[in-house]
This record gives C-alpha cells, structure tokens and sequence, in this order.
C-alpha cells in the first residue's frame, strides 16, 4: 500500500491542500482586516467614487458593519468560487484518475484557492468567479458578450484595477467561446467594441472622477458612524487611497521597486514549479485544429501578461498580481480546452517522479502573499 501511494499520491496531495486552506484560514482571521474593512464601509453616499461597490451593497442591509462581516463575505464568495471551480473543471476535463494530477496542479496551487483564502476579504476573487461563470454559461449568443460586459462593469466599481486584471482575460474568454466558436459577423464585432468603450470610459471615470469629494477627516468621521465598533480607529487607517492621484501611486510603486523587485526570483521559482501543468498547457495548444486559432490564443495570452506587466508598474501587491496572472492562465487553459482540437492531449503523468515532486512541493507552500512573496 505504501508503495502504491509513494507512485500515486494524487489523492494524499488532495487531502494535504485541503488541510493547509483549513490552516491558512486560521491564521487569516486572527490578523486585522485593514484594507477589505475599510472597503466595506464605503458606499456611494457622497456621490460616485472608486472602490465602493461592495460597501454600497452591505450598506442596503446593515447600518452598522462588524468586523467579522470581512471574514464571513469573504468565505462564503471563496466557497462559491471553489464551488464554480470544481463544476467548471469537471465539465471540461473530467474528474478521474486520469486528470487528478492536473487538478491538484491547478486547484492545489498556491497561487490559486489558497491564495484566495489569504487575500480573504480583498477583490482580486471576484474576477476569478465571474470568469469562471463565463466559462460555464452557454456562448452561442451575443448575450455571453452583453453578460461578459456586465460583469467587466461590476469588477471596475468594485476596483477599477480589475481593467487590467481579469478584464483581459474575460475579453480573451468571450473571444475563444463566442466569437471563434460561433463566428463572426459585423453585428456582434460592433457590439464587442461598443461594450468595451463603456468599460474603457467607466474605469477613467473611476480613476479620474472617483476621487472623493469632501475632506478626508470628514469622511473618516462618516466610516465610523458606519463601524459597529467606533472605537476600532486602527481599521480607517488606508482611508487615504480614496484621496490618493495616480501620481502618487506611481511614485510609491517605484519608490518600493529596488526592495520589491528582490521577489522575483521566488516568482519565478514558484511558476517554475508548475512545468508540469504549462507543459500541458502548451501541448493543448499545439493541438489546436485550427492555425487561426491557435495564434489568437498566444496572442491573447501574451495580452493578458502585458496587462500584468502595466499593473506591476503601477501597484506594489506584486505577489497578489503575480498569483492572479497564474489564475487567468489556469482558466484560459480551460478555454482553450473548449476549442476543437486536431488531438488527444495526453495529460499530466500520474506516476511520473518528477512530476509527483513538484506536485508535492506546490501542495507544502501554504500561500504567496500580497506584496513580497510569503
């Protein structure tokens, strides 16, 4: 038996990963909820301003927000995600012995569910479980794109850094579903670029024009009459970045840059443990039955990491950004997936031991973090 689960440990790293996400959600609700606190509290009271869609809703159904409402928000939408992730993968690939390793590479990773469960309370999941309904809902229709639509404009209000976050990658998914899967005509063209001019305008509105309006010490004084707990002062403390120009946030950015840029190598060890999977990945694409095809997905794919690159530029939460391009890369590949395909792809090796060591090692690290790595 021992040697049996020593060659196939598929089912062992499943087990382990779902102990480390316990793990790592005990530790997340003992640290203070500053930045997705903060957020909550925040509505459309003073007029239209960034970040304050979240805190718009909470605010139709509480007066007053308590602070474990981050952690109770927060699960219940991490649940929801893994719920939709679990659904999307076994309609696509299947869930059997034969795609196991593929699953643990993909949910198991550290960049993704248990990533999530240590952002607990930020926005970066939203986009995350919206692409995966994507992914999932039919796209026969010009309705995919109005709904893809939609929900690019939910993800600005809610942060408008989403734009370059998973805006990119919900394109890349109603391109690969809708238009090189049902075609292509001038109708459906002209309604694709009308809704992204609508999702452009929103997100410099909410850059340019969602500043807030009135002095900051007033506006701290609203969030508190807001706080179940006044007294926690030390949760208002990143009211600030309502008021913060673009410039401002450039120049930190690039202020951090020499200290930050130190975690790249460990991102790059990190991606380099997954070969497994990009393996894969790129043998899926290669096996593509249309040219046409495959070179819109490679060129989607590089878009997508250039709007990553723009947001390294911009914000320090390198480890947050860098974790969220993995997690476009694993839903792409279940676009691509979706695509007709000349071939099988044969998938990951369950009984590789090379294969089994990196897939051991993914399932150990416990998370990457927010802004330097671990």
């Amino acid at each position: 038996m021992r040697a049996s689960l020593l060659q196939n440990p598929w089912r062992l790293l499943l087990a382990i990963n779902a102990a480390v996400i316990v793990g790592v959600f005990i530790h997340k609700i003992l640290l203070p909820p500053y930045v997705p606190y903060i957020h909550l509290l925040v509505d459309y009271h003073f007029g239209f301003i960034k970040r304050a869609l979240i805190g718009a809703i909470v605010a139709l159904f509480t007066a007053k927000v308590p602070v474990w409402l981050v952690f109770a928000l927060g699960g219940v939408t991490w649940l929801v995600t893994l719920g939709l992730f679990v659904t999307l993968f076994r309609r696509v690939f299947g869930l059997s012995e034969k795609t196991l390793p593929l699953f643990v590479f993909i949910a198991g990773s550290p960049f993704f569910l248990k990533n999530f469960m240590h952002t607990l309370g930020h926005f970066d999941i939203y986009g995350s479980a919206l692409a995966i309904v994507l992914l999932l809902i039919p796209a026969r229709s010009i309705l995919h794109v109005a709904l893809a639509a939609l929900f690019a404009i939910v993800l600005i209000l809610i942060h408008h850094i989403h734009l370059l976050m998973y805006v990119p990658t919900i394109i890349m998914i109603v391109v690969v579903r809708h238009y090189l899967g049902h075609g292509i005509n001038r109708a459906n063209v002209a309604f694709g670029l009308a809704a992204l001019f609508v999702v452009s305008a929103l997100f410099f509105a909410a850059q340019f024009l969602g500043t807030m309006p009135i002095p900051e010490a007033d506006f701290v004084a609203y969030l508190r009459g807001r706080m179940a707990d006044p007294a926690r002062t030390d949760l208002l403390q990143f009211s600030y970045i309502w008021y913060q120009p673009l410039a401002k946030e450039l120049a930190d950015t690039w202020g951090r840059m020499p200290h930050n840029i130190l975690g790249v190598p460990v991102f790059a060890l990190l991606i380099w443990l997954h070969m497994p999977l990009w393996r894969y990945f790129a043998n899926l694409i290669h096996a593509l039955g249309d040219e046409t095809h495959r070179r819109l997905v490679i060129a989607g794919i590089i878009g997508v990491s250039l709007a990553y690159v723009v947001m390294f530029m911009m914000v320090f939460d390198y480890s947050r950004w860098i974790s969220n391009w993995a997690v476009c890369m694993f839903l792409i590949l279940h676009a691509v997936k979706m695509l007709p395909a000349k071939q099988d792809t044969a998938p990951i090796p369950a009984e590789d031991r090379k294969t089994n060591i990196f897939g051991l090692v993914i399932t150990l690290i416990p998370r990457v973090g927010i802004v330097r790595p671990f």
